[in-house]
C-alpha cells in the first residue's frame, strides 16, 4: 500500500488521540495489521497491550519478577542430591539389590507368527487383542491382501443405480 502525506498525518493524529489500531483502520479504510506496521515505520510511541491493561478489574496485572536478596548457592546435580538424600536403611537396601543375582530367564513359547508376508492373506480371524487373533494366512491372490473366499467378501460389485429402479 502507498501511503499519502495526508494518511500518515491521519494516522498520527489517531494514534496520539490513543484509539486502538482496529478503529484507526476503520476509520481509514484499512486493515489492522496495516496500521500496525506503519506505526511501527514510523517508530509511533508504543502503548500497551489492550489485553493487558494495568488497573483493570477484569484482567489482572502481570507479576513483576522479584529479585531475592540472599546469596545465591550452587546446587549438587540432582542425581547426586537424590541419592545423598535417600536414608541409611534405603541406601544399604540399594546395594544389597545391586549384588543378588540376577532372576532366571524363562523362555517364552515361540508364537507363530501373525502374518508371513505380503504373499499371505492378511484377513483378520478372532477379537484383536486376544491370544486367538491371528490373520487367514492362505495364499493371497495376485495383487491383492486376500485370498479369493476373502476376496469374494471384501470386493463387492457396486450395483448400478439403474438396475435398482427397473
Amino acid at each position: 500500500m502507498e501511503w499519502t502525506e495526508e494518511q500518515i498525518e491521519t494516522l498520527r493524529r489517531l494514534w496520539t488521540e490513543g484509539l486502538s489500531t482496529a478503529e484507526i483502520g476503520r476509520r481509514m479504510g484499512i486493515s489492522k495489521n496495516a496500521v500496525v506496521g506503519k506505526a511501527h515505520r514510523l517508530h509511533l510511541p508504543a502503548r500497551p497491550s489492550p489485553i493487558r491493561r494495568r488497573g483493570d478489574d477484569s484482567t489482572p496485572a502481570p507479576r513483576q519478577a522479584q529479585r531475592s536478596t540472599r546469596p545465591t548457592v550452587p546446587r549438587a546435580s540432582p542425581l547426586f542430591s537424590a541419592v545423598a538424600a535417600r536414608p541409611a536403611p534405603l541406601q544399604a537396601q540399594a546395594a544389597a539389590q545391586s549384588q543378588r543375582a540376577p532372576a532366571p530367564v524363562v523362555p517364552m513359547p515361540r508364537a507363530e507368527p501373525l502374518r508371513t508376508g505380503n504373499a499371505t492373506c492378511c484377513w483378520p480371524i478372532g477379537e484383536p487383542g486376544t491370544p486367538n487373533f491371528r490373520f487367514c494366512g492362505a495364499p493371497a491372490l495376485v495383487g491383492k491382501p486376500y485370498c479369493a473366499e476373502h476376496a469374494a467378501i471384501a470386493y463387492v460389485r457396486v450395483k448400478d443405480r439403474r438396475e435398482d429402479a427397473a
